[in-house]
């Protein structure tokens, strides 16, 4: 097969399944190198095609979580659509799936009958609740996973019921602990030469970055909720008014960085004040030290506070909007702005590989493909499918491509 630049150039991935949680792993993976190859619904594919807001009838989101990767359409309904899946699969590395758990295992195609086929496959599994347990075959979304891992109580003003942050969070975690539990099997497969099952639960993605809120409960009778900007007893760490309107956040919760503040405001006297000196005290007053700071960064434009925090080694940055992600020059310098050109021929800006490498750098991103783009040229290169073949599963439905 063919490589690609990046760290993951000669890995070969079959992404099964739709929406966010398993097609963003599968996005990542294709970042780094991999071959993706998306298996989609003939007629329909993934919904995300038209998700969120569209451009002749293409969701504008669709060009990046796509990118990257083949479009291949089989019906997987179809026992003849199944025993293709069985053919890639015994060319692939790994399979990465977000079906409900047993949707797999109805089809024929669970670890069992897929290791039978290729005993180096790793199969991943990104799941609402997880392949076992009381809750593993019921329907989850990411809304549910951020609910039950603890995130929704712990977000937005404590007088108001939880909220969300404005984004799919859940699912994007599930993705992330994928790819990792991914890269952590094929490492493993390097020393035992066999593959594995990963199971990725969403709840689980979401309460594994829940810090300490469990023991802070059990232990220290403390159940940690709603806290608004800030986190208690942890200051100054906020966001503070401007002259003009904008909103900065300032970050200087460390004994040294508090000291280096308080010389930026011509306050040194703060610093050495009891109630602010450390960070216990100033995390019991922080309303007040709070009070303090945005009575002076309010007589301040935003560009002058930031100038001023960068001069005394102070971290602070603006509140983003995506019109200041496209402007700002450190997003350009660091290629965190691509701009993928759709079948439309629309430029559609995206955001750029994260990590950056210093040597495997990956190729430039190519946008989402049509439905059934790549069909013919992987069934072909990969299950064997002559002309006459293809024909055949083209007149049954079994799979459709772009001729």
């Amino acid at each position: 097969m063919a490589t690609t630049l990046g760290p993951l150039g000669g890995l070969r991935v079959i992404e099964l399944g739709s929406f966010i949680a398993g097609p963003f792993a599968g996005q990542l993976l294709g970042d780094y190198g991999a071959e993706v190859v998306k298996i989609e619904a003939p007629g329909s594919g993934d919904s995300m095609r038209r998700w969120g807001i569209t451009v002749e009838g293409e969701s504008l989101w669709w060009p990046s979580i796509a990118r990257n990767k083949k479009s291949v359409a089989i019906d997987l309904r179809q026992p003849e659509g199944r025993e293709l899946i069985r053919k890639l699969v015994a060319e692939a590395d790994i399979v990465l799936e977000n079906f409900r758990p047993g949707t797999l295992a109805k089809w024929g195609l669970d670890y069992p009958a897929l290791s039978a086929i290729n005993p180096k496959i790793i199969l991943v599994h990104v799941s609402g609740f997880g392949q076992d347990g009381p809750r593993a075959t019921d329907a989850g979304f990411g809304s549910v996973g951020e609910a039950m891992g603890g995130i929704r109580h712990t977000t937005g003003n404590p007088e108001l019921p939880p909220t969300r942050t404005g984004i799919s969070l859940g699912d994007s975690l599930a993705a992330l602990f994928a790819v990792i539990g991914t890269l952590a099997a094929v490492h493993e497969r390097s020393v035992s030469g066999r593959g594995q099952e990963v199971d990725v639960a969403i709840y689980e993605a979401v309460a594994a970055l829940m810090e300490s809120t469990m023991a802070d409960h059990e232990i220290g009778g403390v159940t940690r909720g709603r806290t608004g900007s800030v986190l208690p007893r942890v200051a100054p760490s906020n966001v503070y008014p401007t002259s003009d309107g904008a909103e900065v956040l300032i970050a200087a919760n460390a004994d040294n960085v508090f000291r280096r503040l308080c010389t930026a405001m011509g306050r040194t006297e703060l610093a050495d004040d009891p109630r602010f000196a450390e960070h216990g005290p100033r995390g019991e007053n922080m309303a007040e030290i709070d009070a303090l700071i945005s009575e002076w960064t309010a007589t301040m434009t935003s560009d002058l506070l930031l100038k001023t925090m960068e001069d005394n080694g102070v971290p602070a940055g603006r509140i983003y909007t995506a019109p200041d992600m496209l402007a700002d020059p450190h997003y350009a310098a660091r290629n965190m702005v691509v701009r993928l050109v759709n079948q439309f021929g629309v430029a559609v800006p995206a955001t750029g590989v994260v990590p950056k490498f210093s040597r495997s750098r990956p190729e430039t991103p190519v946008p989402g493909p049509g439905l059934g783009e790549h069909t013919r040229e992987i069934l072909a290169e990969l299950a064997g499918i002559d002309d006459s073949r293809w024909a055949d599963l083209q007149s049954a439905g079994v799979a459709t491509g772009v001729e």
